[in-house]
Order: structure tokens, then sequence, then C-alpha cells
């Protein structure tokens, strides 16, 4: 019998051994989350006109700021109204966004080109319930730029920050 008394004594220690390991595990929870924002669209409103151009004997420039008024360069002579393209954008009211635009475009009738840098009105918005940017830029005309439509495209890029 003792040796019955010695086998169960050591199972009760094994077990309160055994006890106390599980007691001093540790828990914790965690919540999981997920922000979902309105996909952005950008939409254009206007394209970036110069207007009409009459060249001269040297090169100059044609600018159109993001406000859309116009400067004639020395020699040439401007005609017309002049734009700068405007974009409407609509996502999660209250989120900043970043707005790009490329440095340059380039302009082409046939064979020949102009390039215009571009400027943007701004950088960041932050999202209202109507939102929009401007696009202006500085055309260079070369002295007897060969006559002809001249057009290009850009894209501007809209995405939250």
């Amino acid at each position: 019998m003792t040796k019955t008394l010695k086998a169960l004594a050591l199972t009760s220690v094994a077990a309160l051994g055994f006890s106390a390991s599980a007691a001093s595990a540790a828990t914790a929870s965690a919540d999981a989350r997920a922000s979902i924002l309105r996909q952005i669209t950008v939409t254009k409103t206007s394209d970036l006109d110069y207007a009409t151009i009459v060249t001269g004997a040297v090169a100059s420039t044609v600018i159109v700021t993001p406000a859309g008024a116009r400067t004639c360069g020395v020699g040439l002579v401007c005609t017309g109204t002049a734009t700068a393209a405007g974009f409407a954008v609509v996502g999660t009211i209250g989120q900043v966004a970043t707005v790009s635009v490329p440095a340059t475009v380039t302009l082409t009738s046939g064979a020949n080109t102009m390039s215009s840098t571009l400027v943007s009105s701004a950088a960041t918005l932050t999202l209202a319930a109507t939102n929009s940017f401007n696009v202006g830029g500085t055309l260079s005309v070369g002295a007897s730029q060969a006559d002809g439509v001249y057009t290009g495209s850009f894209t501007a890029t809209v995405n939250y920050q």
C-alpha cells in the first residue's frame, strides 16, 4: 500500500504542476478594422487652350495661368479666348488627395511640334462636396513657327495621400 500512496502522491504533485502552468497563461484580444474610401473620380471640365497665335520672327512664349489669364509674348499676336484646363474631383469628404500633372506636354501639327510646361493650381486637395483644380501652361512658340492646328494631351492624376 505504501507504493500506491507514493504513486498517488506523485500523481497529485504532477497534476498540481500542470495546473500551475495552465494558470500562468495570458491572453489578449485585438480588433480588426478597415477604412473604406470612395474611389476618386476626375472629370475634365475644360481644355487648356492658348487660342489663336500669330507667329513672329523671334521665338517667344504664351502663358495661360491656372486662373485662365493669358500673356502673349514679345513679337506674337494673340486672339480669341484662352482657357486653363479644368478638372472636377469627387472622393471621400475630409480626405486629402494629391494632384499631379506632367511637367510638359508636346503639341503637334503634322511633323511640327511645340512644347508647353504645365502648372497646376493645387498640389493637394482636402476633399469637400465639390472639388476642382485648373492647369495652365507656358507654350514655347518657335521663330516663324509653322502654321497649323497644334494639339496634345496630358493626364492629371489625383490620389489619396
